[in-house]
């Protein structure tokens, strides 16, 4: 006997698979992805925001993502709750290697106000 499968089984069944069709379509517009995931534009970017801290992504991840996120109407508390947000699954190390990464896409620079403050030693 055939079920019909709801929106959100039909979804996963299709990531499941690596439905080629349906990966190309999520990641060939902005947009698409996010009407697809059912969030709202900004909460959307903060769970991006939340998934480049689980993979230890690099500093330009972390600045398309905040823009992204800014645009969305995210604000900078947000954006680094994020951070707080994802500590729990991640872990300590890797929010620690996050944070640095974030605030320069931020536009704060940590080891330069760490240094001004005497906290670390320059060299």
């Amino acid at each position: 006997m055939f079920v019909p499968l709801d929106g959100h089984q039909t979804t996963l069944t299709k990531l499941a698979i690596a439905d080629d069709s349906y990966y190309a379509a999520l990641l060939g517009r902005e947009g698409t992805d996010v009407a697809e995931s059912h969030l709202d534009g900004k909460t959307h970017a903060l769970v991006q925001l939340g998934s480049l801290v689980a993979i230890d992504a690099t500093s330009p991840g972390y600045m398309w993502s905040v823009e992204r996120a800014r645009r969305s109407g995210a604000t900078d508390d947000e954006i680094v709750g994020c951070l707080i947000a994802a500590l729990p699954a991640v872990g300590v190390a890797n929010v620690v290697a996050a944070a640095p990464k974030l605030a320069l896409a931020l536009g704060y620079d940590v080891t330069s106000a760490l240094e001004s403050d005497g906290l670390i030693d320059p060299e």
